[in-house]
């Protein structure tokens, strides 16, 4: 990942809606949620979920699928993961043994993502 890739991501994340939306379809992989769904979950109208949908999308950090009516929507853990990675790259000053636990965290609670197209 890159700089203006994570700025991206960390952008589409700093709005509370879309950090709630991103930590829901997070809950529910690998099936993801229909939009409506989303929207229910969340108590808000379907078209102000679009709309932050639409931004998490753009932003890689989120994939639809459309099955007959309804689009899936799912989080994008390899997305999530470059992002993590990202920040914690050059860590603790070439001391990685300091990140060790944080690392360790990480990687015990979330399976190897697929990679999201």
């Amino acid at each position: 990942m890159d700089m203006e890739s994570a700025l991206a991501a960390l952008s589409a994340l700093s709005q509370s809606t879309r950090l709630a939306i991103f930590r829901l379809l997070v809950r529910h992989e690998p099936d993801g949620l229909p939009a409506g769904d989303v929207a229910r979950h969340l108590d808000m109208p379907q078209n102000t979920i679009s709309t932050h949908l639409a931004i998490l999308t753009r932003a890689g950090l989120l994939s639809a699928q459309r099955h007959s009516r309804q689009i899936v929507y799912r989080a994008c853990l390899a997305r999530l993961q470059d992002l993590m990675l990202f920040l914690v790259r050059d860590c603790c000053a070439g001391s990685p043994e300091l990140c060790a636990p944080l690392i360790a965290t990480l990687s015990s609670c979330c399976p190897s993502p697929e990679s999201c197209s």
